[in-house]
């Protein structure tokens, strides 16, 4: 398993519970807790941005993929 392979397997994970949070916050009509979820997948986005950050730098600057 590469590095670049766990990243987007992260990528993946990170996607799949932001769209549970954001079906969690449309389910509910508490609004602190719809406030919560929308939260956390804020969060997330800072996570799959950070990790595909990390990807593409690895892609581009990996001697391999050359």
């Amino acid at each position: 398993m590469t590095v670049q392979s766990d990243l987007q397997k992260a990528i993946a994970s990170c996607e799949a519970a932001k769209g549970s949070y954001s079906l969690m916050a449309q389910s509910t009509e508490d609004q602190q807790t719809k406030q919560t979820f929308e939260q956390m997948s804020s969060e997330v986005d800072r996570h799959i941005q950070f990790l595909n950050d990390r990807l593409n730098y690895l892609n581009e600057n990996n001697p391999l993929n050359s």
